[in-house]
C-alpha cells in the first residue's frame, strides 16, 4: 500500500523472488515525497551513526552502516540492470558555515574512519573551494559513496521494472479499510477488496491524510514536514561549472538545513526552508531565493522559474521506524529526509522478512521509536519550539 519508492522498491523486490505481488496507490505514482524531492542520495540515516551506537551498540551500528552502503550500491546495479536513466551522479559534499559547526564536520570524518572504516576527505580553504564556490562556508566532508539522481525518473524506472517482472501496479486506487479475516488481510478500495497474505504499508505521511484508519498507532510516531526547492532557469555553462566544479550535491549541517544540486540541464534545484503546521509559508519563492543568494551571490541576478514542495515523514529520534506490526502486516516510516536511498533498503529487508529472512529487520526493530508528545492538539506547537531553539542553536554556532 503506497506507491512511492518504498512500495516500488518493495514490490521490485518480491517479484524477483517470485511472489504475486499486487501496489495500490491512491494517486498518482511517486507523486508525493518520492517524485518532490531534493533527489539526493545519501549513506547512512538522518539520525547520525552516534545515535545508532547509542541505542545498539557499535557492533550493530556497524551493521546497519554496511546495510546502507549496500542499499546504494543495490540502487546502482538497478540502474544499470533496468536501464533506468535518472541523470545519476555520485559525489556529495556535507558543508559547515561556522567554526563550530566546522568541528563537527571534522569530529564525523575521524569517527568515521576510525569506528567505520569510511573515509571522508574533510576540505577547507582552497581545497573547499575546488568543490564549491561559495563565500558562505568555513569546511565541508566529501562522500563519494552518496549522490544525487531524478527522484521522479528513479520511481518511474523502478515501476517498470517491477511490472516488467508482473507485479501489478493500480494507481487512483485508495485503501479505505484493511482488515483480518482469517488468515488472511483484506484491503478495500473503491473498485473491489483485495486479498493478501502479507501487506506492507508505505504511505507515510500519506496514511495520515488518505487513509488514517488503516495504523492509527503509527499516528503519533511520524509528523509530516513540508520542504520546499526551487528550480532557476538553466544557467551558463561556464556559470554551472564554476559553482560546483565536481557536480556534489551538497547540504549543510544546521538542523534547519540547505540543500542543492545541479540538474543535468544547469539548472540549479536549491532546496530548503521547512513548515511543521502543513501550511505553505508565505511569499516562498522569493524567500527561496534568498536562501539562494546567501550561498551563491553570484546568482542574485538569475530567475528562479519554478517552485515546489512536498511533505517529507521524520520520526522524533530521525531514526528509521520499519517494524512489523502485526502477523503479516509491516510499515516502513520515519524516514526522516534520507528516503531515496533509505527506502531501497526498508524494501530490501522487508521482502527478506516476508520470504523467511527476519534478521535484519529484527536489527531494525530494536531502534528506540518516541511518540511526539503532545498529542494531536500539542505536538506541532511544541515542535515549532523545539524547532526554534535548533534555529538559535545553528545562529549562535
Amino acid at each position: 500500500i503506497g506507491g512511492g519508492l518504498a512500495g516500488l522498491s518493495c514490490a521490485l523486490d518480491l517479484a524477483e523472488r517470485g511472489r504475486q505481488v499486487l501496489l495500490l496507490e491512491a494517486g498518482p505514482l511517486c507523486a508525493q515525497a518520492s517524485g518532490r524531492n531534493g533527489g539526493q542520495a545519501i549513506a547512512g540515516y538522518a539520525c547520525g551513526q552516534p545515535a545508532l551506537e547509542a541505542m545498539l551498540g557499535v557492533a550493530d551500528a556497524r551493521r546497519l552502516w554496511q546495510l546502507s552502503l549496500a542499499s546504494l550500491a543495490l540502487m546502482r546495479e538497478r540502474m544499470s540492470r533496468h536501464g533506468i536513466d535518472c541523470g545519476a551522479t555520485w559525489s556529495y559534499l556535507t558543508v559547515a558555515d561556522r567554526l563550530a559547526k566546522a568541528r563537527a564536520l571534522r569530529q564525523e570524518a575521524q569517527h568515521m574512519r576510525r569506528v567505520y572504516g569510511h573515509d571522508m576527505p574533510y576540505v577547507e580553504g582552497a581545497e573547499l573551494a575546488r568543490h564549491i564556490a561559495s563565500p558562505r562556508y568555513q569546511a565541508g566532508l566529501i562522500d563519494p559513496a552518496s549522490g544525487h539522481l531524478n527522484p521522479l525518473q528513479y520511481g518511474l524506472g523502478l515501476a517498470r521494472a517491477a511490472q516488467g517482472l508482473g507485479a501489478r501496479l493500480h494507481e487512483h486506487t485508495p485503501v479505505q479499510s484493511l482488515h483480518r479475516d482469517g488468515g488472511q488481510w483484506v484491503a478495500q478500495t473503491p473498485a473491489g477488496a483485495v486479498r493478501a497474505e502479507q501487506v506492507l504499508l508505505a504511505g507515510n505521511c500519506g496514511l495520515l491524510w488518505q487513509a488514517p484508519g488503516l495504523a492509527p498507532a503509527l499516528r503519533a510516531r511520524i509528523m509530516p514536514v513540508g520542504t520546499y526547492v526551487v528550480a532557476t532557469e538553466p544557467l551558463p555553462e561556464a556559470t554551472a561549472q564554476a559553482l560546483l566544479p565536481t557536480q556534489a550535491a551538497v547540504c549543510d549541517n544546521n538542523f534547519v538545513l540547505d540543500y542543492y544540486r545541479l540538474a543535468p540541464d544547469r539548472r540549479l534545484l536549491f532546496g530548503g526552508r521547512v513548515s511543521y503546521t502543513t501550511a505553505t509559508p508565505g511569499r516562498l519563492t522569493e524567500a527561496m531565493r534568498q536562501r539562494m543568494v546567501r550561498v551563491f551571490p553570484q546568482l542574485a541576478a538569475t530567475r528562479i522559474e519554478h517552485t515546489w514542495g512536498g511533505f517529507v515523514d521524520i520520526s522524533r529520534e530521525r531514526a528509521p521506524d520499519w517494524r512489523r506490526l502485526d502477523d503479516g502486516l509491516y510499515y516502513v516510516q520515519g524516514f526522516s529526509g534520507h528516503g531515496v536511498a533509505a527506502t531501497t533498503l526498508a524494501a530490501r529487508v522487508v521482502a527478506e522478512a516476508m520470504t523467511g529472512a527476519p534478521e535484519a529487520l529484527a536489527l531494525f526493530e530494536r531502534i528506540r521509536q518516541s511518540p511526539f508528545p503532545g498529542g494531536d492538539a500539542l505536538r506541532v506547537p511544541l515542535l515549532v519550539l523545539g524547532t526554534t531553539y535548533h534555529r538559535l542553536r545553528d545562529w549562535l554556532g
